[in-house]
């Protein structure tokens, strides 16, 4: 027994108040003032505080769009505050200029945040918002924990540091896929408990460094119900592992900043993936030692894609995993989103069929209708959405956005739009409008493409008539259509004119005679319709003939169709 009483007692709150002062000399703040530097937020009845919180450690992944999405929704539909939030307290793995291209794309997907860090500094009332700058925060309640004999220093070197690192995370031993016996972990856990306040006073010393453990109180075996407002009805257990709380260079793991950064900026909703379920445990046993109430947990499910028929985890190195790629391959940034929200809320795409003009941010976003288990990521999905969204913009939305794209991406087809701005608008705008808009295109690297031939620098012809054309005839229908052509004739005088040169040839405009004996006819209307096409914009399929040369203007279908005349 006598050797016993040489370890400390956790119990006796001298010895942990001499511990919490050999540790935390610095620090002379307590609880109470930071929840003064902090108070509670003044918010309307039933506002959501949620925060997105990443790592600086390379780009923003698709799957942040879904917690960043949620988070803002949640927020700002409830009159609550929506928070970016920097974690950068892992060094290492910090990659250098990663905080502000994040910023920068949450940005250009038109995640806002109300507080928070920005491009040009932060903003905000509880800041700072980079984890790594509220050290001394986080050690006014690493000092508090200790003083109440639930935490405790750990001096060992970087290596066993390391080693007890893995242990913490329990993970598995690859070499022979063994993994590591709970016994064994136990009594390493144990035996770190056991110092005395001697122990500690040398190592401080000799310099030495320490991570700070909580003591856990937990019994894994115990187990207790759990409600996550994705999940559903769950079962946690306990957490019985002494995790590390800051790490040797005084700088909090992420467990431990998450509990104080969302308690102090009054969090009520934590969205992240269910990859950190298995977290949660830790999470609750710390704001219990805390004395925090904790915050309603919401766990994204994973988002998978297909691979030769099996569904796999979408990973860093799949094509759409990285956001900023969306916007070299053209995506608006509303096609994005709102393929996104379809994704998180089942009855999305029948709101928006009932409310076709609305935004995506105007739809009701409800968390009883998120998926438990899991989204399916599909490009074709996406395309489609995109082309949806595209149709509903203005010819006017449409030339901005393609421009600024162009602009970065295709600066010779940015100059070429520019040239004339109010003639690239009115060949947008064929098709706008009403109930039916075209849907040519989805991304803005599609538009070269389907407009080339509205600019004598870019048009060609890229398909070749029928094999079964009369070329004497279609040389007939392009001279005398062009020799006809006047750009100020109604749609309905325009297309008499060609039903006229047709019928003199042999090709009927009635399609019900045509279908009833094809043989009795040279063709049909569209026939030579498809002919002039071809001349006037280099291919079968088009926009509205009558519309395109409209705003070619006379002179320039005129030559289209004689150069082609020419050269058949």
């Amino acid at each position: 027994m006598d050797s016993l009483k040489k370890y400390f007692d956790f119990e006796d709150a001298g010895q942990c108040g001499q511990l919490a002062d050999l540790l935390f000399p610095e620090v002379k703040e307590t609880p109470d003032d930071m929840f003064r530097r902090y108070p509670d937020r003044k918010l309307p009845e039933g506002a959501k505080v949620t925060r997105f919180a990443p790592s600086p450690t390379g780009f923003l992944h698709f799957g942040g769009l879904f917690p960043s999405t949620v988070g803002e929704r949640l927020a700002h539909q409830s009159g609550g505050v929506f928070i970016l939030r920097i974690e950068d307290t892992d060094a290492k793995r910090e990659v250098e200029g990663a905080a502000a291209s994040l910023i920068e794309t949450l940005e250009y997907y038109g995640i806002k945040f109300d507080e928070g860090a920005t491009a040009d500094g932060e903003k905000g009332d509880y800041g700072p918002y980079y984890q790594s700058k509220r050290r001394d925060i986080y050690h006014v309640f690493a000092k508090k924990l200790v003083a109440e004999g639930k935490a405790y220093p750990c001096f060992s070197t970087d290596e066993e540091l390391e080693e007890l690192s893995k242990q913490d995370m329990k993970t598995v031993v690859k070499e022979k896929d063994r993994h590591i016996d709970p016994e064994v972990q136990r009594e390493m856990m144990l035996k770190q408990r056991q110092f005395t306040l001697e122990d500690v006073k040398q190592s401080l010393e000799k310099g030495e460094k320490f991570v700070l453990r909580i003591k856990s109180d937990g019994n894994a075996s115990e187990k207790h119900p759990f409600t996550d407002l994705v999940k559903g009805k769950l079962t946690v257990p306990e957490n019985d592992e002494d995790f590390v709380l800051l790490k040797s260079d005084g700088i909090p793991t992420y467990h431990f900043a998450h509990a104080v950064d969302d308690r102090l900026m009054g969090t009520t909703h934590v969205i992240r993936g269910e990859e950190w379920l298995p977290s949660l445990p830790k999470h609750l046993q710390l704001f219990r030692y805390l004395g925090f109430k904790a915050p309603k947990y919401m766990h994204i499910a994973q988002i998978m894609k297909l691979e030769d028929g099996a569904k796999k985890k979408l990973s860093k190195r799949d094509k759409g995993a990285n956001m900023n790629d969306y916007k070299k391959m053209g995506y608006a940034p509303e096609c994005v989103s709102e393929y996104v929200m379809t994704l998180l809320n089942s009855n999305y795409e029948e709101w928006h069929r009932a409310n076709p003009e609305k935004k995506y941010t105007d739809f009701p976003f409800s968390i009883s209708k998120m998926s438990s288990s899991g989204c399916l990521f599909d490009f074709a999905k996406l395309d489609d959405v995109s082309k949806n969204v595209l149709s509903r913009y203005t010819a006017e939305e449409i030339f901005n956005g393609l421009t600024g794209w162009a602009e970065e991406y295709d600066p010779d087809f940015a100059s070429v739009l520019k040239e004339d701005p109010d003639y690239t608008v009115r060949a947008l705008s064929i098709g706008r409008g009403g109930k039916k808009p075209r849907k040519d295109f989805g991304v803005w690297s599609e538009c070269k493409a389907y407009m080339g031939f509205f600019y004598d620098c870019l048009f060609e012809v890229t398909e070749m008539l029928p094999e079964n054309t009369d070329l004497q005839d279609a040389k007939r229908i392009l001279t005398e259509f062009s020799e006809l052509y006047e750009s100020g004739d109604d749609q309905q005088t325009w297309f008499e004119k060609i039903k006229e040169i047709g019928e003199k040839l042999g090709y009927t405009s009635d399609m019900k005679a045509y279908k009833a004996d094809p043989e009795k006819y040279k063709g049909n209307v569209a026939d030579v319709s498809g002919i002039i096409r071809l001349a006037v914009t280099g291919r079968s399929s088009s926009p509205d003939m009558y519309e395109v040369m409209r705003v070619l203007g006379k002179e320039r279908v005129k030559a289209r169709l004689m150069a082609y005349a020419e050269k058949i």
